[in-house]
């Protein structure tokens, strides 16, 4: 029996297996994504921009490079300037638990302030450029009230509850001096959750973070005198830094999350509903946040 053609095949099949094979590694190296084949020792990359509206995506995948064997260490790339208290709590717990684990490096882009610094304060070691805007540790919460726009157009409105505070911060009447001094109690509470959270994530003493937790922001080169940061540097520099705590040798390589596409009709969707509410609100989200805004 002749074995010449079907060796001949099974040669053009390897072939051409290992040119797309290569083809995926060029493609990964050149994006700065690696390729679906876990190959030696890697650092995780997560982008964390804008505003911290949702902890979902970011916490997946944290929980995914730390479940991955290939992944020595992950930079934490921030380029936010906050958000809400909720989900920058929650994505402070698994960046807490992943340092555990793995060396995590929190890279600060443009800005990293209030939530933006809440997530990062965790981190193994944080890198900030000298002009990062950073810090603005404090909360906010804020509340417009149409009563008078709504007397001159001569609408009125009735609400019927079943405390006295149920409606506390509505748009439509006065808030009372007992309905501030709640909110105000609320607000000194949760601050205090974030100078506390700064303060372990640090290693610092709470009455040192106290004293700069005020709401000011710093550059990242006063953050690094004030011990808020540990060095100065950008996102290449976050990469070799968390290469060598995992004691990867030379420039390691790098995988990003999958980028995610959504469907056309729900892009259109998500895009009018955000644009909305940033109209409408001044790009605040809901409720208590960690945030840094400029009005």
């Amino acid at each position: 029996m002749n074995k010449r053609p079907f060796l001949m095949a099974l040669a053009t099949f390897g072939a051409i297996f290992l040119v797309f094979f290569l083809i995926i590694l060029a493609i990964g190296s050149m994006t700065g994504r690696s390729a679906p084949f876990p190959i030696g020792d890697r650092v995780g990359v997560i982008p964390v921009t804008g505003v911290i509206l949702s902890s979902d995506k970011t916490i997946e995948t944290i929980v995914k490079f730390r479940e991955d064997p290939s992944i020595k260490a992950v930079v934490l790339r921030i380029d936010s300037p906050g958000g809400g208290v909720g989900p920058s709590q929650e994505i402070f717990e698994e960046v807490r638990r992943l340092a555990d684990v793995k060396p995590v490096v929190a890279s600060m882009g443009s800005v990293a302030a209030s939530g933006g610094y809440y997530i990062a304060a965790p981190a193994s070691r944080i890198l900030a450029n000298p002009g990062t805007i950073t810090g603005s540790i404090g909360v906010i919460m804020e509340f417009t009230n149409f009563q008078e726009l709504l007397d001159k157009i001569g609408l009125k409105n009735r609400v019927i509850k079943s405390g006295e505070h149920k409606d506390i911060g509505s748009p439509v009447r006065p808030m009372s001096a007992e309905e501030e001094h709640i909110l105000q109690e609320l607000i000194n509470d949760v601050h205090d959750q974030f100078v506390s959270a700064v303060a372990q994530g640090r290693s610092m003493d709470y009455a040192e973070v106290v004293g700069l937790a005020d709401g000011r922001i710093f550059s990242g080169r006063q953050a690094l005198s004030l011990g808020l940061v540990d060095d100065l540097g950008n996102l290449r520099d976050a990469i070799l830094v968390a290469g060598e705590m995992a004691g990867i040798k030379g420039e390691p390589r790098t995988v990003y999350p999958a980028p995610e596409r959504p469907r056309f009709f729900e892009y259109l969707i998500q895009e009018s509903v955000t644009r909305v509410r940033q109209s409408l609100q001044g790009q605040n989200a809901d409720g208590l946040q960690y945030l840094w805004q400029v009005n």
